[in-house]
């Protein structure tokens, strides 16, 4: 069982000892006041460690996976924690309803949803996933259950919106729905020879369009350098009303022993993906699936990067760097001779988040990963960090597995705040190195002036 429990970038080890949700939950209803370190784990997407802990247990959440409600009239919808984002778009859809926003992938869980206050490719119109929660059922370790909503235990709501699992044991959320004419997507592709030439189309993209993301081929230097393409859509006004159950296609069946995705493949895919998008500029019908979840078509994805794992990098840099400092991290990475095989770019917008902790703010999300190179790839990302934080950016955390307590305080000045909230019994590794150690220094430097 240990085994299932890994992190999607398997760069950190899976945690020594989990139980299954009923478990846990029995154990902090019958144990008051329990100091064992736990967290909670959903379906495993997050990168880094955020889902990993230390000397204590991990919690699988995966066996709470019932939908409790659903009002057709309003689509609001009541699940346990641990049903997919895949069951909440089978189960609305019917009814004319989806998800207001949806990550990269389909098979995140709805309290990681919740937990890492995910986003979409509407952000400039839907905000974070967090902006559409009304209710969300907590267990924290005193054995206490508290309902959280907008105006009821406003603090625990908040710190449990992109809380990363630390505020307690979510049961189960209250979701609103988006009302949709269908599922299927109206897709325009707009190809740019540079990033100069996306940034002059993308407030116009995210104006005109319910979702806008551009892919950018990150190994083009020279002349072609930032080259890519603008991705928008729309629900289509008529169209699929059922969501596609069929299942994934192709699988990775087994972990190759070294990274499939070198430089030369890179090279050519980037090559063949703009030309094969390119050759399409018409406003055209796609499914929801390929437009969403592109790599949800391929179990085991994640393996073709070879047996020590990869990295993800999601910056957020303000509008008015954005400009400069993007191209300075596309030519780092080249410099650096690091391949990125998913390099996406999106415009975030100005909708506030209600969690307290919350990695989207205004300005451009760039979002690159790597092959695991040892101490190379390492110092990239570093560079990259350093890049993001003198820009007046941010690192998102819930896709790391390796910044500094530097670089997670600036990028979220509010962590002292989290660290008041987060409930004694919940530690993970990611907060452990991060915000523990921060608050470990501020402590000694208080004992020092005194």
């Amino acid at each position: 069982m240990t085994a299932a429990c890994t992190s999607f970038g398997r760069v950190t080890r899976p945690s020594p000892r989990v139980v299954t949700a009923a478990e846990a939950i029995a154990a902090l209803r019958s144990e008051k006041d329990s100091t064992d370190i736990i967290l909670p784990y959903g379906n495993g997407r997050s990168y880094g460690d955020t889902c990993q802990v230390e000397d204590g247990t991990l919690v699988d959440m995966r066996s709470l996976n019932r939908i409790l409600d659903f009002d057709a009239a309003t689509g609001v919808i009541t699940a346990e924690a641990g049903v997919l984002l895949s069951d909440i778009i089978a189960h609305a859809a019917p009814h004319g309803f989806f998800p207001p926003v949806v990550p990269g992938t389909q098979f995140v869980t709805l309290g990681g949803a919740i937990a890492n206050n995910v986003h979409g490719k509407n952000h400039h119109r839907r905000g974070t996933f967090g902006c559409h929660v009304e209710r969300i059922e907590l267990l924290t370790s005193d054995g206490e259950t508290h309902l959280c909503t907008p105006a009821t235990n406003t603090g625990l709501y908040s710190a449990t919106i992109g809380g990363m699992g630390l505020t307690g044991i979510i049961l189960s959320a209250s979701l609103r729905l988006m009302r949709v004419p269908s599922l299927d997507i109206i897709e325009k592709t707009v190809p740019f020879d540079s990033l100069a030439q996306y940034f002059e189309q993308a407030e116009t993209a995210d104006r005109e369009n319910e979702y806008a993301v551009a892919w950018i081929d990150q190994l083009a230097a020279g002349r072609r350098a930032g080259r890519g393409l603008l991705i928008s859509g729309n629900h289509a006004k008529q169209g699929a009303r059922q969501a596609d159950t069929a299942g994934r296609r192709l699988s990775v069946p087994f972990q190759p022993p070294l990274n499939v995705l070198n430089r030369p493949f890179l090279t050519a895919f980037n090559a063949a993906y703009r030309w094969r998008r390119g050759r399409d500029l018409s406003a055209h019908r796609t499914g929801y699936q390929g437009f969403f979840f592109p790599l949800d078509g391929v179990t085991n994805w994640n393996r073709l990067y070879g047996p020590k794992g990869l990295f993800q990098h999601q910056s957020v840099i303000p509008f008015e760097a954005a400009a400069e400092t993007i191209p300075a991290m596309l030519e780092a990475a080249r410099m650096a001779g690091q391949g990125s095989f998913l390099t996406v770019l999106k415009r975030f917008g100005a909708i506030a988040s209600p969690g307290l902790l919350s990695f989207p703010r205004p300005g451009y999300t760039l979002t690159l990963d790597f092959p695991n190179r040892g101490a190379r790839t390492l110092a990239l990302l570093g560079e990259l960090d350093a890049i993001t934080v003198a820009a007046g950016g941010a690192v998102n955390p819930y896709k790391d597995a390796r910044m500094s307590a530097e670089t997670f305080a600036a990028s979220f000045p509010a962590w002292r705040q989290m660290e008041a909230m987060r409930d004694p019994a919940f530690l993970s590794r990611f907060w452990a190195r991060t915000a523990m150690r921060l608050g470990n220094r501020d402590q000694g430097l208080a004992r020092a002036a005194e």
